[in-house]
């Protein structure tokens, strides 16, 4: 199955005589059956019904979020050898190609929202390996907003319209995140309003796992993981009025970037690192690994190249092959896992249960999400609605003594001597901490990384006060108080930045 393949052209009639849905003929298209040429519509008329009835049902739920977005099909391949790292069959050797499926998106904004929002970009891709589909479920940043998964629908929330008034609201935006239990987001913060909170392209940003994984090889040994996936054509990012003014001349930008150069023969290409790091080292660390707020110090974990991924191939059809792709990070392959990051667990549940009520329980069956490299065998996992692949016909569903299954796991490495977990089921709150750990590496981002970056440190100013023009006075006051335990400069250039836009002249 290809890319090609997967609008399912087999049920489509070669010699392009239109029909109805269940294949008869059509003698004219715009006809209707009517009492006299005048008169009133007839009930019997079914072809005009059914084209009405399935017109009404064209829509299906927008994703909550990143509902707005990009993709195109292409292939990884092996470049170095890290078979030491990982026993994945996709990693077996240099020179391996796996076909796969990458989809961009913002995050906030609904389906016909701006290519341009200041917003984290996902950065999705379905692989699709002989030991099964593996989604790697990324964003264009290296950490995020929260660490603790009961925060999320909150936060989305507050990314999204106000309830009453059906508009944007930064009181909302600004309050939830200068909540001081909350304000562990001040590192992606730092990112989301620096330039890089605005990619000029989905081909000139980066992508990142942002949670930390497991993976094995082999011989059962184990690493903490996590991914960089860098862009071979560099990072290029729009200024605040750049993004603006583009969201209002050509939302679709980066869509129109991304399908053009594919098509005249410019595919984008990424080149894929790891960052690993023991159970011993993970103990040392100032910070948990299992932080989805905290980065990985590259001088002491540095980056190992593993791959390259290419996009080279537009979807025939976006619908079909894009808006009905179903990514999930439950959805792994051998050797890879989820690590114990509460931000990543409650991932495992929530992606596939998003697609279950999108697409349907049988959101697997659809050609761009089926496992064709591997194919599908359990034969208790059947029936629902829409269920298109045969449904096992005469298959018990059940496991039955009277039949033969195979399975390979005695042909893994036993995986309970790798981590060993002790203690009373307890609600925790992972809140803001103590002290100054939060804040630490969001003033490296700001002094050490932004400073070297020509305007980079101003714009970030300019771009918070700007944004929290918007909020009422206390919260202003909060984000000020906020930045200021990043760094002082910053904060009184995000007060002079807030000044200006509240000025009068600034509003005419």
């Amino acid at each position: 199955m290809s890319g090609k393949d997967n609008t399912n052209s087999s049920d489509v009639r070669g010699d392009r005589v239109v029909t109805t849905v269940e294949g008869a003929p059509i003698n004219e298209p715009f006809a209707t059956q009517r009492v006299g040429n005048h008169g009133p519509l007839l009930l019997q008329d079914a072809g005009l019904i059914e084209s009405l009835a399935h017109f009404n049902r064209e829509r299906i739920p927008e994703r909550n979020p990143h509902a707005h977005g990009s993709g195109a099909f292409g292939y990884f391949e092996v470049t170095d050898d890290i078979t030491d790292i990982c026993g994945s069959a996709m990693f077996s050797e240099i020179g391996k190609k796996t076909r796969c499926l990458t989809r961009f998106s913002t995050v906030g904004g609904e389906k016909g929202s701006a290519d341009t929002a200041r917003d984290p970009r996902g950065f999705a891709t379905k692989f699709y390996t002989e030991e099964g589909n593996l989604d790697w479920v990324y964003n264009n940043t290296p950490i995020f907003f929260i660490r603790d998964p009961s925060k999320f629908p909150h936060f989305i929330h507050t990314q999204k319209r106000n309830p009453q008034t059906n508009m944007k609201d930064a009181n909302m935006f600004w309050d939830f995140l200068t909540t001081p239990e909350n304000q562990v987001c001040v590192h992606q913060m730092c990112i989301l309003f620096s330039d890089r909170g605005t990619p000029a392209s989905y081909r000139n940003m980066n992508g990142y796992s942002g949670h930390t994984y497991k993976w094995s090889n082999k011989k059962g040994e184990w690493h903490y993981v996590q991914v960089h996936i860098k862009t071979d054509q560099g990072i290029k990012n729009l200024t605040n009025e750049e993004a603006v003014k583009l969201s209002g001349e050509n939302p679709d930008c980066c869509q129109q970037d991304l399908f053009e150069n594919i098509e005249k023969g410019n595919p984008p290409s990424w080149t894929i690192y790891i960052q690993t790091m023991t159970e011993d080292q993970a103990s040392k660390q100032p910070f948990s690994v299992f932080d989805l707020t905290k980065v990985w110090p590259q001088n002491e974990f540095p980056l190992r190249r593993v791959g390259k991924l290419v996009l080279n191939e537009n979807p025939q059809n976006f619908f079909a092959q894009v808006e009905q792709a179903a990514f999930a990070p439950s959805n792994t392959v051998p050797y890879q896992e989820a690590s114990a990051d509460p931000v990543l667990q409650s991932r495992l549940f929530a992606y596939s249960d998003a697609h279950r009520y999108r697409l349907g329980a049988n959101f697997n069956q659809i050609p761009v999400n089926c496992p064709y490299a591997s194919r599908f065998f359990n034969p208790a996992i059947r029936d629902g609605p829409m269920n298109v692949n045969g449904n096992f016909g005469s298959e018990p569903n059940y496991l039955a003594q009277s039949k033969k299954y195979t399975y390979v796991q005695q042909d893994r490495p036993i995986q309970q001597h790798q981590e060993v977990w002790h203690g009373p089921a307890v609600p925790y709150h992972w809140a803001t901490s103590p002290g100054d750990v939060d804040y630490y590496q969001p003033r490296i981002l700001y002094q050490k990384v932004l400073a070297k970056q020509p305007g980079q440190q101003k714009n970030l100013a300019h771009n918070i006060g700007v944004h929290v023009a918007g909020a009422c006075p206390e919260i202003q006051k909060r984000v000020i108080n906020m930045f200021t335990r990043v760094d002082k400069k910053l904060a009184a250039d995000i007060k002079k930045e807030l000044q200006l836009a509240s000025a009068p002249q600034a509003k005419l």
